[in-house]
């Protein structure tokens, strides 16, 4: 796999190697990403167990295995940024801002959570502070942040970046296409991670697309590719910052593509049985999480003894917060007043009506 830190697609236009002002190599920089990406597995490990005890109502949906590629674009966004994850994104969503306690009320239908147990556990947002909720539509997404920037250019705002993920198989919609298009003809700072995790639920690459390369579809849309190693953690905070930074200066879309692999089924329902098993132990399925940890080891970037501390912290804040949100009430809808979200004002949605 490719260690390269930016490659262009052939004949696009490829802006500079714009630092992103905290420079990829970091040490606090990768120890925060490192952090975030702990906090997020281990999370997302406590829902997957309430979900297999009947606690949660909807699907569930891990993102592990890509962690580092996600983390890595919430770390280099920043306040009046725009933010539409995907179902995988819990570690960028906690780098944007997300935190366990509401992740955890969303997901078993509080009514103190931000979403008040209303909508389903993946589509929370808070559309004000720039965090898009979901739509679960495929590439949906990528025109709702370019709607997102268009309005922010004719309010005047400037120096701000619009981002969102996809899977490989969401690049094979109408919807990415057209979103795409008008994100490049506009010449907007978008910044679109593609995580080719292999598997669309259980469609493998050779039947989704032909392309040698999805970086090379950059080349028809007139503008930058990358691509980054998915399961490097390092690697994927230099090439997305680069590529945020790119989008910041007005270098225009970026398109970011990442091989990694799902190391888990498409949902906790799935067992996905369809992955080959020489594919699982291929460097394709290799723990980002595990990686990034040796990695900020063996450059003296972390400790073991932190390591160590950093694990059970964060594992009992997320045992804690679960405790306390299941005794939390659930929506009454006697009591409920079914105004859009919109309606509620700024306070609610930061918080304030907690």
């Amino acid at each position: 796999m490719s260690k390269k830190s930016s490659v262009p697609a052939k004949g696009s236009r490829q802006g500079g190697r714009a630092k992103t002002g905290s420079d990829a190599g970091s040490s606090q920089l990768a120890r925060r990403a490192y952090r975030t990406m702990l906090e997020a597995r281990l999370l997302e490990e406590k829902l997957a167990a309430l979900y297999r005890s009947g606690k949660i109502v909807g699907g569930v949906f891990l993102g592990r295995g890509q962690e580092a590629l996600s983390v890595a674009l919430g770390v280099h966004l920043r306040r009046g940024d725009v933010y539409a994850p995907l179902i995988r994104d819990q570690a960028g969503r906690l780098a944007f801002g997300d935190t366990i306690l509401d992740t955890l009320r969303t997901y078993l239908g509080s009514s103190l959570g931000s979403m008040r147990g209303r909508d389903g556990n993946i589509h929370r947002g808070r559309p004000t502070e720039g965090y898009h909720a979901m739509i679960s539509h495929l590439g949906a997404m990528v025109s709702t942040v370019c709607g997102g920037l268009i309005a922010k250019r004719f309010r005047g705002e400037s120096g701000v970046v619009g981002a969102t993920c996809i899977g490989e198989g969401g690049t094979s919609t109408g919807s990415f296409h057209e979103g795409m298009n008008m994100a490049a003809v506009e010449k907007l700072p978008l910044v679109v991670v593609v995580a080719n995790n292999q598997f669309s639920y259980s469609t493998p690459n050779d039947r989704q697309f032909a392309c040698g390369d999805l970086v090379s579809r950059a080349e028809g849309y007139g503008i930058t590719g990358r691509r980054a190693d998915g399961n490097d953690l390092i690697d994927c905070l230099q090439v997305i910052g680069d590529a945020v930074a790119a989008a910041r200066s007005g270098e225009g879309p970026q398109l970011v593509v990442a091989d990694l692999l799902r190391l888990v089924g498409h949902g906790e329902h799935d067992d996905a049985s369809y992955i080959p098993s020489e594919m699982k132990k291929s460097p394709l399925g290799r723990d980002c999480l595990l990686l990034a940890r040796d990695s900020l080891i063996e450059k003296g970037w972390l400790t073991e003894a932190e390591a160590t501390e950093w694990h059970a912290v964060v594992e009992k804040e997320v045992e804690e917060t679960a405790s306390k949100v299941m005794r939390e009430p659930a929506p009454d809808p006697s009591e409920e007043d079914w105004n859009a979200f919109a309606s509620l004002g700024r306070n609610f949605e930061s918080g304030g009506g907690q």
